[in-house]
């Protein structure tokens, strides 16, 4: 295994999503493309895939992917729950949790709790939820 290359989300309503992650969590879209033909087929075993795909990333290499399907749209059966089997969550860090929560929670992003100190003091940590109530944990590492 040579890195982690990306963390995969499929979202419902790309407008929102972008607005979530570009405009409120600061994340840079570093490709926008619409996948379809035989390839993109082939490899999620789908008949007919359109896919617009958005690669994301803070400033380090490290990428979030919104995965918007025009082709193969479905409803959500639940939200996510944080013990839920299978991707729980993106994390990321950021340089000031506290103003973080407070813009984002103006903004009426929901949280599970607003930030709380690591039990070894290290870090600063909340889950809040995207626009498809996929947990997000935001950590601040303390000095």
């Amino acid at each position: 295994m040579k890195a982690i290359r990306h963390f995969g989300i499929v979202v419902s309503d790309i407008k929102k999503s972008l607005y979530f992650y570009k405009d409120l969590l600061g994340l840079k879209v570093k490709k926008d493309t619409l996948e379809k033909g035989e390839f993109i087929d082939n490899i999620l075993g789908l008949k007919n895939v359109k896919v617009r795909t958005i690669k994301m990333s803070a400033n380090d290499s490290n990428l979030i992917e919104l995965l918007w399907y025009k082709s193969h749209s479905k409803k959500r059966k639940k939200g996510n729950t944080i013990c839920d089997i299978g991707a729980s969550h993106p994390a990321f860090t950021v340089k000031n949790l506290d103003y973080e929560y407070k813009k984002l929670k103006k903004q009426g992003v929901k949280f599970i709790c607003p930030p709380q100190i690591s039990p070894d003091s290290k870090a600063k940590v909340t889950f809040c939820y995207d626009p498809d109530n996929v947990p997000i944990e935001l950590v601040e590492e303390l000095a």
